[in-house]
């Protein structure tokens, strides 16, 4: 059986608080999903703010981070900076499982919404999000710049917990 057809086992998940030690794995994993990567550097930065509400996904057998979500709660509003799961490890719901647990982490806080932008081809995510919520709050042309030259329209979404 694949690793793609074994079902995730919540017994062998843990979502954890992301640490700058973990900052180098997750730069690697943001690198096999985005363009352009974040660089380690610029993730300790992001995981040692004061504001930062960042969480890693890990799973024991095998024993490696499968996700990270990156965030920041401020005042009464929080926003998903970036949220990557390992290619291996999509489609098992562990994508969802970390912006539940920042949206916990946002309602604890007693934030009133939570914000993300997505790219507008990003069609998995959008319905991930979508489906958990989320609404079109604006939008920003050509906000995301690839490496080839080409570029995407960012959708803002937010969730209302008020």
């Amino acid at each position: 059986m694949s690793q793609a057809a074994i079902p995730l086992d919540p017994r062998n998940f843990s979502l954890l608080w992301a640490s700058p030690d973990r900052a180098e794995e997750i730069a690697a994993l943001h690198a096999q999903l985005f363009d352009p990567p974040w660089d380690a550097a610029s993730i300790t930065n992001s995981i040692e703010h004061p504001a930062s509400a960042s969480f890693i996904a890990q799973v024991r057998e095998p024993n490696a981070l499968v996700g990270f979500i990156l965030g920041n709660i401020a005042a009464d509003e929080a926003e998903i900076l970036s949220v990557g799961v390992a290619p291996e490890w999509q489609r098992r719901g562990i994508g969802r499982r970390m912006v539940e647990g920042l949206v916990r982490a946002a309602r604890r806080a007693e934030v009133k919404r939570v914000f993300l932008e997505v790219a507008s081809d990003n069609h998995a995510a959008g319905a991930l999000y979508t489906g958990m919520g989320f609404v079109p709050a604006g939008g920003r042309k050509g906000y995301y710049k690839r490496s080839d030259g080409t570029q995407a329209d960012a959708i803002i979404l937010a969730l209302d917990l008020a």
